[in-house]
Order: C-alpha cells, then structure tokens, then sequence
C-alpha cells in the first residue's frame, strides 16, 4: 500500500503532558502548526499553552488506572476527527525491592506502563487503518532494554512495551502504521523526584537494593545529561520521516548501556549453542 501524503497540520494524542516529555512534545507539535489532544491529571499544568494556542489545544483529564476513563477519552478524540500521531508517555516508577513492592504498587505499575499503552494502541489501530495510516509513539526507556535493582515492576511494563509494539509493528505495517519505541536515558524532566519508594526493609538495606536507594534519593537533576527539549525534536523530526525505526534510543548514556547489555546478552547466548542445538531430535 503506498504511503499516504504526509499532511501540513496533523493531529496528536499526548499522554501524561503536564510536565517533563510529554509536555515538551506537545509545545513542540503546537509550535509547528499541529493540533493536540493532551491527557493530564492536573489540567492546570496546561494552562498557559491553552491561553497561547487556542482551540488547537483540548486538554483531557485520564487516569490511567481506569480503563473506562482511557474508552472514554481516545472516544472523545476520535469523534473530533483523524488522529494522525499517537504518543503513550505517561509513566512513573516504584523503586525498591520485588519483595517489598505491594500488591497494588504492582498493579498499578503494570496499568500506567503496560496495559493502559495496549488499550490505547489497539483503539486507535482501526481509525488509523480506514485512513490509510497514522504514527505511534511508545515512550518506553533505557529501562525496556537494561535491568538494574530496585526498577522489577517498572522493568516488567517497559520490556513489556518494548515485545507488544515489536509484535504489532509487524502486523500493521502493510496499512501504513508506523510505530516507534523511545528509549530516553536519564532526562531532565523531573522524573526522578516524582519517584514512588517502597517501604524499606532491613534485608536488602546494605546490598544492591539499598545502594541503588540511596543513588536514587540523594540523585540532583543536573547529574541527568538528557534535554528534554532536544528529546521532543527529535521524536517530532522521526514523525516527519517516511521510514521512522523501530527503536529510537536518545541519550548517550542509553546508547552506552543498550550496547553493552546486548554485547553481553549475546555473548552469553553464543555461549549456549551447543546446549541448545542438544535437545533437538537427532533421527
């Protein structure tokens, strides 16, 4: 199927655009001329891009936690016309050891990471389909690629993310879908002091776990290299190209980590070769 023509003022759905990445893009995509349909749990945070851009700007509040709510807005945007880009941002992180974690902290973990991103994608696939095409955006992280201590629930959403959008990409790309997993390493956008801590137990206060803790606690937004500003250019500029990648790591500290964890990844599956070829039937 060809590709359709690339439109001059295109339509958005920006999740989590209060603050950080989210809202950088959506000043980005205002600024370039586009339309935008921001979700936020504060719509306060938006509004001075309301008073600057006008109607081309709706702000939604969506709890991601809902999946009524998510029906309900992506309905809504969807009655007001084509949406041409898609971006799933919103996010946040339980620190602190699996065993630690409660069992809504991991619930809801996996909700804001994972499912909500799915429910979301599946319900604009079939509008994106009938009009020829459309562009996702999953803001996944450094995270969906590398593990550390104290991140298993935000690991498990992020990697989820990364196999359910790989896995869709290739359904989709006979119809002119295009989707593309972000990966920012560590960005200023506030991230790291909106964190949610487990409550800490003694068993893991001296080891991995607590070391990571306390890097995390005493963390100053200046030690993060990444714009956020330069972040959002980037992923608008990947909207704009006709063959956008799959994976967009963005940060040299993720293209850094990535690399040597799938160096070590694939060094230690070399190292299973003749173990894996030995439970194949010989006859």
């Amino acid at each position: 199927m060809p590709a359709p023509a690339e439109k001059a003022v295109r339509r958005w759905f920006i999740t989590g655009a209060s603050g950080g990445l989210g809202r950088h893009l959506t000043e980005h995509a205002l600024r370039n001329g586009d339309h935008v349909t921001a979700t936020v749990r504060r719509p306060a945070a938006l509004q001075d891009l309301h008073e600057r851009y006008g109607d081309r700007l709706t702000v939604q509040i969506l709890d991601l936690t809902r999946p009524s709510d998510v029906e309900q807005v992506v309905s809504g945007a969807l009655r007001s016309g084509p949406v041409d880009i898609v971006v799933n941002n919103a996010g946040y992180a339980v620190v602190g050891a699996a065993e630690e974690m409660t069992a809504g902290q991991i619930r809801d973990q996996i909700e804001v990471l994972l499912v909500a991103p799915m429910m979301i994608t599946r319900a604009f696939l079939r509008p994106m389909r009938e009009q020829g095409g459309g562009r996702i955006i999953q803001i996944s992280s450094v995270g969906g690629q590398v593990g550390i201590p104290t991140h298993s629930s935000y690991h498990a959403g992020k990697w989820g993310l990364e196999g359910f959008t790989e896995s869709v990409s290739r359904e989709v790309s006979d119809f002119g879908i295009h989707l593309t997993l972000v990966e920012p390493g560590a960005t200023r956008t506030g991230f790291a002091s909106a964190l949610n801590y487990t409550t800490e137990t003694a068993a893991y206060r001296d080891n991995a776990v607590g070391r990571a803790r306390r890097y995390l606690e005493s963390a100053d937004e200046s030690d993060f290299t990444g714009d956020p500003a330069k972040l959002a250019a980037a992923v608008y500029a990947t909207t704009r190209h006709p063959s956008p990648p799959l994976r967009l790591p963005l940060g040299s500290d993720t293209y850094g980590a990535v690399h040597a964890a799938l160096t070590e990844r694939l060094t230690a599956l070399e190292a299973q070769k003749d173990l894996a070829g030995s439970v194949s039937f010989t006859d």
